[in-house]
């Protein structure tokens, strides 16, 4: 036994991949205890279908991570190797070497990750370096492939990833974050090009990153990649892939809808571990709508077992489809199933058939042109953010910056922001609190147009339904980014406006019983209305 492999194998005290679990919401580096729990669900997930083998006893297995920040996952498939071949190979460096050579491969998403991925792994910088612990690569790089590319641009955007050229075209010195993976249209081509013509993997696993700027602020204005490196990992034709990604796409956004809709559809996804607060995962990281790893396996074909994860209660699992009859979306919560079964038994009509479409008077959130009084031909009072050249939240507008939506502009109306308030923390709001814009009046796209009212005891009637935990249960089963839609409101019944609504009505109604309301009051917290 080499003494550098020695001491490279031994327990060290902090882990300094603990300590960098975060950069960015961009690319999110992995905790080791993440990537752990990971590495359990494949061990369990193969002995099953292995006859009680256990993976890491096998030296013919080979592993990929195509977008390796840290190295943690790698660095932990090693260690587990290490120990799982320790009778088949019992001298430590030719067990390393071999593992190290044919078993563990990565691709590094920047210069720098790469230096810590192979740092991580190969206890060097260099693969071949004298601290290395693998004595047998000559080159640098070993398993631990980077090379910088470029994107394809097309009318302004890559063609691959939808960069934005004027965003990421950038001197070669610069990172790109073209990432390889994503940038091809054959995965496997380009596999065979750095790891050899016969290379195929039986475990592709890590933790892509999740979006790219797209030089027009945040989170809502950045392009997603995830579904990329899903859709491509899967060409590669593992047995086995687990991805930890952001939880959103239950429910689509932008550029997911197909990706859902495969996902959802697929038979071969055995496993979806669902995060609703982030921190759980990634301390001091908040992406809103939580996060997910999820296990496909090649040769599985059934319903998945979808675990629930809290703060204050054991985990929960349940398997079962991944789709409900006649819904497009995922319903994260195994206990809120039963519910929407028990909702959609009455066959009523749904909110999403009429609250408004994103942006109703085509005016867009940055809009300035506007009077903080009633002045000249400024007589429509537009409801704004309280961002820009003034914190006003009632404004006024000509008729003509009105470019669409011209027939409810006379009309009563129910708003509510699109942003929900507050972070990942449970219980939610879920939304902002409604309320009633007179005749004469617009918005932004700042707010939603939850429904045209016949009078203001109708408006205020629909608001106390909004107010009501039911309501913004619902709600958040579809919404799992910041932003709510239209096709939040896909599972709220409409009620009868004529009279206000409270829970304990609409339980009764539904036929909710302690347990349901228990669940409901964990996840959504009271809302008070002001009728502002």
């Amino acid at each position: 036994m080499t003494e550098k492999v020695s001491l490279a194998f031994r327990n060290r005290n902090p882990d300094v991949l603990t300590s960098i679990a975060n950069l960015s919401n961009d690319e999110v580096f992995t905790p080791p205890e993440l990537a752990n729990q990971m590495l359990d669900n494949l061990e369990q997930s193969w002995a099953v279908a292995n006859k009680g083998q256990s993976i890491w006893a096998d030296p013919t297995v080979t592993f990929l991570d195509p977008f390796s920040k840290s190295g943690v996952f790698l660095r932990e498939i090693t260690k587990r190797l290490s120990k799982g071949l320790e009778e088949e190979m019992p001298d430590l460096q030719t067990r390393i070497n071999h593992i190290t050579s044919k078993q563990i491969f990565g691709i590094s998403v920047t210069t720098l990750t790469a230096l810590l991925t192979r740092r991580s792994v190969y206890c060097s910088k260099t693969a071949n370096g004298r601290h290395s612990i693998n004595t047998e690569f000559d080159n640098e790089s070993g398993n631990i492939w980077f090379e910088r590319m470029n994107h394809t641009w097309n009318a302004g955007r890559c063609k691959f990833c939808g960069a934005n050229e004027k965003e990421f075209s950038r001197d070669k010195d610069l990172e790109s974050h073209a990432y390889a993976l994503i940038h091809t249209t054959k995965p496997k081509n380009l596999m065979a090009e750095k790891f050899g013509e016969d290379m195929k993997f039986d475990v592709v696993i890590g933790n892509p990153p999740y979006q790219l700027g797209d030089g027009g602020g945040e989170g809502s204005s950045a392009v997603a990649l995830y579904h990329l490196f899903v859709e491509q990992a899967i060409k590669l034709e593992p047995r086995y892939l687990s991805m930890v990604i952001p939880a959103r796409w239950y429910s689509g956004g932008k550029g997911l809808d197909s990706f859902r809709s495969t996902m959802l559809n697929s038979k071969q996804v055995s496993q979806i571990h669902d995060y609703p607060e982030t921190d759980m995962c990634f301390p001091n990281v908040n992406i809103r709508g939580g996060v997910c790893y999820f296990l496909w396996e090649k040769d599985y074909k059934g319903d998945p077992v979808v675990w629930n994860y809290s703060k204050k209660l054991e985990p929960i699992s349940s398997k079962r489809p991944l789709l409900i009859d006649n819904v497009s979306t995922f319903i994260r919560y195994n206990r809120a199933v039963s519910l929407v079964e028990k909702v959609r038994t009455l066959s009523e009509k749904t909110m999403d058939q009429v609250v408004s479409s994103r942006n109703p008077f085509g005016i867009p959130s940055n809009f300035e042109d506007f009077s903080s009084t009633r002045v000249g031909d400024k007589t429509l009072t537009l409801y704004r953010s309280r961002r820009g050249s003034t914190n006003d939240k009632e404004v006024y507008v000509s008729p003509k910056s009105v470019t669409t939506g011209l027939d409810l502009v006379q009309k009563k109306k129910v708003l509510v922001s699109k942003a929900s308030p507050g972070g990942d923390e449970y219980p939610h709001a879920v939304i902002g609190r409604p309320f009633i814009a007179n005749e004469n009046s617009v918005c932004t796209e700042t707010y939603l147009l939850v429904s045209l009212v016949k009078s203001r005891t109708e408006g205020e009637n629909l608001m106390t339904y909004m107010s009501t935990k039911f309501f913004r249960f619902l709600v958040s089963l579809v919404k799992n980014t910041q932003n709510i839609s239209k096709g939040c409101f896909a599972l709220v019944p409409v009620q009868d406006f004529s009279k206000p609504w409270t829970d304990e009505e609409l339980f009764s109604k539904y036929g909710f019983d302690e347990d349901d309301i228990e669940f409901i009051d964990s996840l959504v917290r009271p809302m008070g209305l002001n009728h502002e």
